[in-house]
């Protein structure tokens, strides 16, 4: 599979304070390359976000905006790229808030949702949180909560059940963003 794993944590409850990204893009199933960043959300931080992911307003305070970041990285979300996300809802949401704030067109392509596809092919587990699914199939989560540990993550899980169940089952979970 070729696709491009994503993770963002926020400062605070508001989908456009995206204060970190990491991405992991994998072809033929291996991962071939990885960005990570801080962003500095130009709002303030919310101590429950803080106590998740441990980064705060000083950590991001010379850090690009997200308006800084996009044009790295807008390539990696061309019509047709297939992303990955530990509940893309959120991190889709979060990309597509983060850009409006700067009058930047959120860019289409299509997801596929780790907690979704766990869920599927991974029906025992007692929760599908990313840590727990991580252990179950053995995929190193070094640092849950950090971007770019939990796309790596993201990216093991889809890796380690495409192996599982083949391409097939895994399309049929794709959606249009």
């Amino acid at each position: 599979m070729n696709f491009t794993a994503m993770d963002f944590e926020t400062a605070n409850s508001h989908p456009e304070s995206a204060c970190s990204l990491a991405l992991v893009m994998v072809r033929n199933n291996e991962i071939v390359d990885r960005f990570y960043t801080v962003i500095n959300p130009q709002m303030p931080f919310d101590g429950r976000n803080i106590r998740v992911h441990g980064i705060t307003a000083e950590d991001v305070k010379n850090a690009p905006t997200m308006a800084e970041v996009w044009p790295k990285i807008k390539k990696l979300y061309q019509p047709g790229m297939l992303v990955a996300a530990h509940n893309a809802r959120f991190d889709c949401r979060v990309m597509e808030k983060s850009l409006a704030r700067y009058n930047i067109p959120a860019p289409h392509y299509f997801a596929i949702d780790t907690l979704a596809t766990s869920k599927a092919f991974e029906p025992d587990l007692p929760n599908h949180k990313l840590d727990t699914v991580s252990e179950a199939l053995n995929i190193n989560l070094w640092h849950h909560h950090n971007a770019l540990s939990d796309s790596e993550a993201c990216a093991g899980i889809l890796i380690e059940e495409n192996k599982r169940v083949g391409d097939d089952p895994i399309k049929k979970m794709v959606k249009p963003i």
